[in-house]
């Protein structure tokens, strides 16, 4: 099959917001890496046996440079990754995936929800600038929502929930902050990547998203138009009992602080998560 040509919205650039934890690399559980590129994490997968590895989700824009040098550094030059997993399509979770499919050839997954959004078919809503939060919730205009089109490099997740190439993983719909966002999990140690379904800082906050405060809290409120469906979607996580979770921005969390926090989220979502005022808010008790 002959490959479609790729390409970003309009309104993709560089967008110049950088945490202290920018450039962050640690393995945090056994065959589980992250890196932070600016102001969001990526991750990598690996299965030992196979000797081979997956990417979820694909950073900022511009950052292609930065997960392939950890990519090179940590399996070898000449070891591509078997996919790149998307929690969701959001400029920051897709700013690299083009270059990256470029130069490994690798296909791409996403939920089926998400694909108008990864195929040039739908925009997102534009970011809501009116919403109760902090500086960054303000500067959201300026945040591209234009969707990408992957052409038939991009495919639908497996419906039976199993994560392709990786063994153990699988991944969870989380809808809410997007339509199609999914969240992956591996049983045997109770691993959880999150993506956006909820974060480990304010990430309306400038100064808490520059200095990584570790404060768990819902989904970013500025690009989030589903709260009822957020709610579930927190309720739905928490409800996996995870043991460590590491989301899309913020640093990683574990063990009772995690229970425990995880727990007050889901009770007490409402007034945690959900913004007093904007236009994607509609609040009413769950």
């Amino acid at each position: 099959m002959e490959k479609e040509n790729m390409s970003y919205g309009n309104d993709y650039k560089y967008i110049p917001a950088t945490s202290i934890g920018s450039g962050a690399e640690h393995q945090i559980a056994a065959h589980l890496y992250y890196q932070t590129t600016q102001i969001v994490n990526v991750c990598y997968l690996s299965d030992p046996e196979k000797n081979e590895w997956v990417l979820v989700d694909a950073g900022m824009p511009k950052s292609a440079d930065h997960i392939l040098s950890f990519a090179e550094e940590h399996f070898g030059s000449n070891r591509p990754p078997r996919a790149i997993i998307l929690t969701h399509g959001h400029f920051d979770h897709v700013g690299a995936v083009i270059e990256l499919v470029n130069h490994w050839d690798v296909p791409v997954y996403a939920h089926p929800l998400e694909m108008p959004f990864l195929t040039g078919e739908q925009n997102y809503p534009e970011p809501d600038s009116t919403v109760e939060g902090g500086l960054i919730a303000k500067m959201s205009p300026l945040f591209p929502n234009e969707s990408i089109n992957l052409g038939n490099h991009v495919h639908e997740l497996p419906k039976d929930g199993t994560v392709p190439e990786m063994n153990g993983w699988r991944w969870v719909h989380t809808p809410g902050h997007t339509p199609g966002h999914v969240s992956l999990f591996r049983e045997e140690d109770r691993s959880l990547i999150v993506g956006d379904a909820f974060v480990t800082v304010k990430q309306d906050s400038l100064y808490n998203v520059l200095t990584q405060e570790l404060e768990i809290n819902g989904p970013p409120r500025y690009l989030t138009t589903d709260w009822e469906a957020a709610w579930d979607s927190v309720r739905k996580l928490e409800a996996l009992k995870p043991a460590l979770a590491i989301t899309g921005h913020g640093s990683p969390i574990s063990g009772n602080v995690l229970s425990n926090s995880l727990q007050q989220l889901v009770s007490d979502f409402e007034n945690i998560a959900i913004p007093d005022y904007g236009k994607y808010v509609h609040k009413k008790k769950h």
